[in-house]
């Protein structure tokens, strides 16, 4: 049994709230059950130094915990004066997924930047940021777009994750805290709408898992990141 109840392969209760932030170009609120984050899309009219000139775009990601996301304060890192090692491989991890369905070339030389502030973590903060990002650079995009801003269709496919392990012997589907830090292997999953993959993270926390649990795993991923591009479908109208 599953400590929230939950069937192995039934994710947490998934919501995308848009125009949450009223003067960035996009915005979602995304929730994975209580995790929750606020992701938010700005356009710049400027790329990175290495791109001036090249007449293409750069979509990157910045991410973040308040204090009390977490059960106890966690201290700004702003204030440590660095990024931990976690944030930064994480805040990679959301710009190579968001570039992966985006055509840097219909963008035009401007550069979307992905804010991803978690609120509350309960597991997953990674896999929902993604998620919500996607939809908040869909809404920047679409704002490019009304301008015309861009060189044709920006975005070539939509992209979504979701965490899965093996949970006393079991695997399962979108692992919250608890299951997470008691899971024998955890593995994130970022795929496209239209199935493909963009990038896969498994490890082993415990005894190592064999390619009968991989498969298992990757077929609760592609069941789980199905449902969330279909979310992510309505939300944005289409």
């Amino acid at each position: 049994m599953r400590p929230s109840g939950r069937d192995p392969s039934q994710m947490r209760a998934v919501t995308l709230e848009r125009n949450v932030a009223m003067k960035a170009e996009g915005s979602c609120l995304v929730a994975f059950g209580n995790t929750k984050v606020l992701c938010t899309a700005s356009v710049e009219t400027s790329v990175p130094g290495w791109l001036r000139g090249k007449g293409k775009g750069w979509v990157t990601a910045e991410y973040g915990m308040l204090p009390r996301a977490t059960g106890s304060r966690t201290r700004r890192e702003a204030t440590a004066g660095k990024q931990s090692g976690r944030t930064q491989e994480i805040q990679r991890l959301i710009g190579r997924s968001l570039r992966a369905v985006v055509d840097l070339e219909a963008l035009g030389e401007v550069q979307i930047t992905l804010d991803c502030d978690v609120l509350e973590a309960d597991g997953g903060t990674r896999t929902a940021s993604i998620t919500g990002a996607y939809v908040a650079l869909a809404d920047a995009i679409r704002w490019m777009e009304e301008r015309k801003l861009t060189k044709g269709p920006a975005l070539t496919d939509s992209v979504a994750a979701i965490s899965c392990g093996i949970y006393r012997g079991t695997p399962v589907l979108d692992l919250d805290y608890l299951e997470d830090v008691e899971a024998e292997t955890d593995a994130n999953f970022v795929m496209t709408g239209s199935g493909k993959f963009v990038e896969i993270q498994g490890t082993a926390e415990g005894a190592p898992f064999d390619r009968d649990e991989l498969n298992a795993l990757m077929a609760l991923a592609e069941q789980g990141i199905g449902e969330l591009s279909e979310m992510q479908k309505a939300a944005l109208g289409g």
